[in-house]
């Protein structure tokens, strides 16, 4: 079967420094992806990459066999909250229906079929009473949630979402993981960059290891493993789960391979 994402060769640099280099990736359809490793590794590159919001030094990337160019309409992106310019003069409503402007076009108005699909996403997410509230009167989770709703009527079949459980509380992130994995079990092909290690055997079923290199890649309970994630972290790994008597705890959903931990670098 064809990979819903295919990354070959790829990298990118900075002036004259590599922040990814020579990546290869191919993440299967219908998986809920984790894109994890320490800060500058090059996460959110790699996304940025695969979506030509970068320039690439090498290397190619696929969206379903083509390039992103020609598969506009299948992706959907949930960039960082922090990108945005939440000030902006704007409702909920009308943020949800720029998810549209791909189907559209430029050139035409939204009308009730838009509308109407946007309130729709708006209730998916639990923020129908918001909608026509303006965005800067929301809380940090909110704002979130807005985001996505506007992925959702783009009706994708792959997304792309940056970070998004920072800055968020606890119900917001439990409302956002069982959005994404409704969206894996319709079929959905969803990649998260995601910072929580302890998170990712709970939330993901696929993960990718990356420190400007990848280190690994594949179903959570194969490659998240103390020695993948050594490799990608370095310094002191204490872990807190994985069933070796240690007293850590896992749910009762978490693969028996994988492993719970936290980081702490250690500098010379």
């Amino acid at each position: 079967m064809r990979a819903a994402i295919e990354v070959t060769d790829l990298t990118v640099a900075y002036r004259d420094t590599p922040v990814l280099w020579d990546v290869d990736m191919s993440v299967p359809r219908g998986v809920l992806m984790a894109i994890v490793g320490p800060n500058g590794a090059g996460k959110t590159t790699l996304i940025k990459a695969i979506l030509g919001l970068v320039r690439v030094a090498a290397g190619q990337t696929l969206i379903e066999g083509k390039p992103y160019a020609e598969q506009r309409r299948l992706v959907g992106y949930v960039p960082q909250r922090g990108s945005v310019d939440w000030d902006f003069p704007t409702s909920v409503l009308d943020v949800v229906m720029m998810g549209r402007y791909g189907t559209l076009g430029w050139l035409r108005r939204p009308g009730k079929r838009e509308r109407d699909l946007a309130l729709e996403a708006l209730q998916k997410v639990q923020m129908q009473d918001f909608a026509h509230r303006q965005i800067s009167q929301l809380s940090g989770g909110q704002q979130q949630r807005v985001f996505l709703a506007r992925a959702l009527v783009q009706d994708a079949q792959i997304y792309f979402m940056d970070e998004p459980f920072v800055g968020v509380d606890a119900v917001t992130e439990r409302a956002i993981v069982t959005l994404l994995q409704d969206l894996r079990a319709a079929g959905k092909t969803v990649v998260v960059v995601h910072h929580d290690l302890q998170t990712v055997p709970e939330y993901f079923d696929w993960v990718t290891l990356l420190n400007v290199r990848k280190i690994a890649g594949g179903p959570v309970a194969e490659v998240f493993t103390e020695e993948n994630l050594r490799a990608a972290y370095g310094g002191r790994i204490a872990f807190l789960g994985g069933g070796n008597g240690n007293g850590g705890s896992r749910g009762a959903d978490v693969p028996e391979r994988a492993i719970h931990c936290s980081i702490s670098i250690s500098h010379p």
